[in-house]
């Protein structure tokens, strides 16, 4: 027999034989009736949530200090070396910082683990006490991850805060937790300056850079201030030993950035961060010693925390990177030099649905800019292995699916490095588009996970071999995910045909609430009588018939228009960005109106790329946007997309304004995790809604 019709036939014969109507149980219900009356389900594979995947180790101390005595000649830590920079200027007058990196250099697991003992002992030679805080505020790199274990070995609880906080919010979370010692880099060193008066407790900082600003000497301040290679060098010559933690202490306050109001500290013990470890560690299939991971998001974010502690526990290389660097084609590379993908070739990835997105957009982008056979040829392999993820039988399969990823896909894969076999993706809901594109694009399954800082991640994983689009999957190992009544929503746990209601988790990953914040702790946590702790997330979901839960909508969220109409914003702004002109979206209802309004961030290439065609002329992209052409066009694009997604018409936005400034966590209207802040944004274009509104 011909080899490819044997592969087309193969997978037809194989689908006949194992197809069944009955769908793989990935969640089990739960009987036991504990806590509020609602419907529990838990993960197949354990009857119990699990606290603990390594024998005999019960702390993130004890995690990593077994790593690294078993994996120590092994490379842990990577970092690029800069070789030049220089400086940029557009058509426009901006200016942009461009550099070029070299190969990484690497710390092996033995090195880290004497570098962590060193700056335990430094910390403690400074005066640090063990009943003090201590802070990281700085972007992801090697010295944070180093950092955070110094710590946990002294027993010090350290806060956590996104780099990109505003001013105010680095105050509010350093005197609410009254730190005394700061470390940072030498970027977040000038803020920690500009804002020294209005701060109390610090007395130490430690510059991860050994070039300090002289304006940042402790005349004046009222600290110390010293780089993180003397802390190191002074735990040498000053050696103390461990002051080792139990499961219970605090070993995190972490800050959210939070989309409403100043950030709230979120207090995670080591035994509730172990927990999801161990529950992850059993759903990413074959994790181990042959994988590398690139490190590029906030650390100050449970998601990145969780994950490059998972990958150092079991043996694998984490090279550092940035969101801006990250591929070839990225702002801050100079042009002709290689991004972090390519030089580190990672097989292991976490990424916040934004960022997937993007790579979608530019990938298609480049694609349509190209035309002719290459654009053709691209679709044709996309919708064929696009039938193939579905599910039918006549899709690419075999030495067709081969030739494909040959042909076309391997260029993509190229971007990330080439060699991505997992991709983990949280923060946000991801789009069912999106989903598939890293499917067949980068040939890699992604687990999208559903969790929540107060839950240290842990919430529910999708399996790795579930194609299914819009869901979050079962329940982590670590955790029981129930559902409850939410009657003002009309949200029921008997709703036919799946139950519906609040997501409530339960289990070992559950955090001890908020730091100086009872009222609220009280609001969103209950123990119940059986001693499990359970947080109300806010987020209202339904269980699927396999026991996968699916995000639906969000109690926050919720707006009733004048004539009664409720509207979802996420979800009606979930449906929308996905159309080729939006990089972003802020739906907005006025419960005194009986429509809906929108703010756009525009794409700029597309929107130019379409003003070309149109021979539309403009002097400057914010010009463009204004212009009523634009609009229309983007609108229409607008409504293309809520029809696809079947949205209701009082669901779709009857005015839109377009924006051409994008919306960055430096300009804080979205979160580093790239959420929008809703009441930032309705406050900053406060005018231009009413606008809309009154036009």
């Amino acid at each position: 027999m011909n080899p490819y019709i044997f592969s087309v036939i193969l997978p037809i014969l194989a689908t006949l034989i194992f197809r069944t109507n009955h769908p793989k149980r990935r969640g089990i219900p739960v009987t036991d009736g504990s806590g509020d009356p609602g419907v529990t389900i838990r993960n197949r594979r354990f009857d119990s949530p699990v606290e603990t995947a390594w024998e005999g180790v019960s702390t993130l101390v004890e995690l990593f200090e077994e790593a690294c005595r078993k994996h120590g000649e092994r490379l842990l830590l990577g970092t690029r070396l800069i070789i030049s920079k220089e400086t940029e200027t557009s058509s426009d007058g901006r200016r942009f910082e461009k550099v070029e990196y070299g190969n990484y250099e690497w710390l092996s697991y033995a090195n880290a683990f004497e570098d962590v003992l060193r700056f335990g002992s430094g910390l403690a030679a400074l005066g640090h006490e063990r009943n003090e805080r201590a802070a990281i505020f700085a972007d992801t790199r090697e010295e944070w991850f180093l950092a955070l274990q110094g710590c946990f070995r002294r027993n010090v609880t350290v806060v956590t805060m996104y780099a990109s906080l505003g001013e105010e919010a680095i105050c509010h979370s350093l005197n609410e937790t009254e730190v005394t010692t700061v470390i940072c880099g030498k970027k977040e060193l000038k803020t920690l300056v500009n804002i020294s008066g209005q701060i109390d407790s610090v007395k130490r900082v430690i510059c991860m850079d050994d070039d300090i600003p002289s304006d940042a000497s402790s005349v004046g301040h009222g600290w110390t201030i010293i780089s993180f290679a003397d802390v190191k060098r002074l735990g040498k010559e000053n050696p103390v030993d461990a002051d080792l933690p139990l499961p219970a202490d605090v070993a995190v306050i972490m800050y959210t950035s939070g989309s409403t109001g100043l950030p709230k500290g979120v207090m995670m013990t080591h035994g509730n961060v172990l927990a999801t470890l161990s529950a992850v560690m059993t759903i990413v299939p074959k994790l181990g010693k042959k994988d590398v991971y690139l490190a590029y998001l906030p650390l100050a974010h449970i998601l990145e925390l969780a994950a490059e502690n998972l990958m150092a526990a079991v043996g694998i290389a984490i090279g550092y990177g940035s969101p801006l660097t990250l591929t070839d084609t990225s702002s801050k590379i100079k042009k002709g030099t290689k991004g972090d993908a390519t030089v580190l070739m990672p097989t292991l990835l976490a990424a916040v649905p934004a960022i997937l997105d993007r790579v979608r957009d530019g990938v298609f982008k480049k694609v349509n800019a190209a035309g002719g056979l290459s654009k053709k040829l691209f679709y044709l392999a996309y919708e064929r292995r696009l039938q193939a993820i579905n599910g039918s039988w006549f899709g690419a399969w075999g030495l067709e699916k081969a030739l494909w990823n040959f042909l076309v896909f391997s260029k993509v894969r190229a971007i990330l490095g080439g060699r991505i076999r997992f991709i983990l993706s949280g923060g946000a809901p991801l789009s069912g588009d999106t989903q598939q594109f890293i499917n067949i694009c980068l040939g890699a399954p992604i687990g999208q996970g559903y969790g929540l800082t107060e839950t240290c991640a842990g919430g529910t994983f999708s399996d790795f071999d579930d194609t299914s689009v819009g869901r979050v999957g079962p329940p982590l190992p670590c955790s029981f995910v129930k559902l409850i009544d939410w009657s003002e929503g009309g949200y029921l746990t008997n709703d036919s045909p799946m139950p519906r209601g609040e997501i409530v988790i339960g289990g070992p990953n559950v955090t001890l609430g908020y730091f100086k914040n009872e009222e609220k702790t009280n609001e969103s946590y209950k123990v119940d009588e059986k001693g499990m702790r359970w947080f109300y997330t806010g987020d209202i979901g339904r269980f699927h018939t396999d026991g996968c839960l699916e995000i639906i909508d969000r109690k926050k969220d919720i707006v009733k228009l004048q004539h009664g109409e409720y509207v979802s914003l996420g979800k009606v702004e979930a449906a929308l960005i996905v159309s080729p002109y939006v990089d972003n979206i802020m739906l907005h209802a006025d419960p005194f109106h009986s429509y809906c309004v929108a703010l756009v961030v525009t794409s700029q290439s597309t929107l130019e790329e379409w003003a070309s065609k149109q021979e539309i002329p403009y002097s400057s992209f914010s010009e463009l946007c204004s212009k009523e052409e634009s609009v229309k066009e983007v609108h229409a694009s607008l409504v293309k997309e809520a029809k696809k997604a079947r949205l209701e018409k009082f669901e779709i936005p009857a005015k839109i304004k377009l924006l051409s400034d994008p919306w960055t966590p430096e300009s804080g209207l979205v979160t580093a995790a790239l959420k929008i802040k809703r009441e930032v944004i309705k406050k900053t274009f406060q005018e231009e809604l009413v606008k809309l509104y009154s036009s």
